[in-house]
């Protein structure tokens, strides 16, 4: 019995993964004609092999989400399409209108980088559901170790987080990602990195509306967390670490490869270190905060006594 369940459960994450691959390549149909005609450097990985290493991570965290959800049915297959596509395709291509329009995004591209994510959020997911056999609802549902209440503290919570949000994208993308003077010369700033609080006040100045776009983007990031944490059936930390990965693996993963949106090697190695340390922070410190209610801020940091919740 032991085997048989071992080979079905092998066969269901082979034909999984068969299916995101040609969901995907289905996806990136209608943006391969309107890509610029610019020669990208290598991938960090080779192009078939990072192409492999992109599915597979892609299909198991889809797995793990699935399995990991006391929800069943539409409920499950439509909350975590919506927050794959927001978290995976919406915020990415936000992004990148807001900062490649001016590079390397046509105004004729744009939105078919927003389509390209919908086959995977929309037709993989619901159909991983029903091949996971949680496509319809049981009788009996795992008690989860996260608090799913929605309480009086979330919204004052969800504006701290996505200040924090801001606080982790400037830092990470300072310290991290400007270090790098071919990314700076990508973006239009060549030359010597300026210090910190000199940056900030020279992008504050020409720049104004970075900011609020980027807590904007931390409250969305935080929207699309919801669903995996009021699902959850794992322990907190374990929730933390899968959402971490669920902001991480499907936003990063595709910086191994060659692309002629960014064509510069570095610059790809750049964006991903620096997408790792926030963004995987992040997914952490929403489960932290929002995983249920607390006492006081001494709580919400671990000191003294928690408030038991009921």
């Amino acid at each position: 019995m032991k085997a048989k369940q071992f080979l079905i459960g092998t066969g269901r994450i082979v034909l999984l993964i068969l299916l995101f691959f040609i969901l995907y390549v289905i996806g990136t149909l209608g943006i391969s004609e309107m890509l610029p005609d610019t020669a990208s450097e290598p991938g960090l990985v080779p192009g078939t092999s990072g192409f492999l290493v992109y599915g597979l991570l892609n299909t198991l965290l889809i797995i793990a989400l699935i399995r990991s959800s006391r929800w069943h049915g539409w409920k499950l297959a439509l909350t975590l399409a919506f927050a794959y596509y927001g978290a995976v395709t919406f915020l990415t291509q936000i992004e990148t209108w807001y900062f490649l329009s001016k590079v390397t995004v046509t105004a004729a591209l744009l939105p078919r980088l927003f389509i390209m994510g919908l086959p995977i959020a929309f037709i993989f997911i619901p159909l991983a559901v029903w091949v996971l056999g949680k496509g319809k609802a049981k009788d009996t549902l795992p008690v989860a170790t996260v608090e799913r209440t929605l309480t009086k503290q979330f919204w004052a919570k969800v504006i701290a987080i996505a200040l924090v949000y801001i606080v982790l994208y400037w830092a990470a993308g300072y310290y991290i990602a400007w270090q790098n003077p071919d990314l700076r010369t990508f973006y239009g700033r060549p030359g010597a990195i300026t210090p910190f609080w000199e940056h900030t006040a020279n992008t504050l100045a020409n720049d104004s509306g970075l900011l609020p776009f980027q807590f904007l983007r931390g409250l969305l990031w935080t929207l699309c967390a919801i669903p995996i944490l009021r699902g959850s059936t794992l322990s907190t930390g374990s929730t933390a670490v899968l959402l971490g990965l669920f902001f991480t693996i499907p936003q990063v993963l595709g910086l191994i490869l060659e692309n002629p949106l960014m064509p510069s090697a570095s610059v790809r190695a750049s964006h991903m270190i620096e997408g790792i340390a926030s963004n995987f922070t992040f997914g952490l410190i929403i489960v932290w905060w929002l995983h249920r209610e607390h006492a006081s801020v001494r709580d919400l940091f671990g000191i003294g006594k928690e408030k038991t919740t009921t």
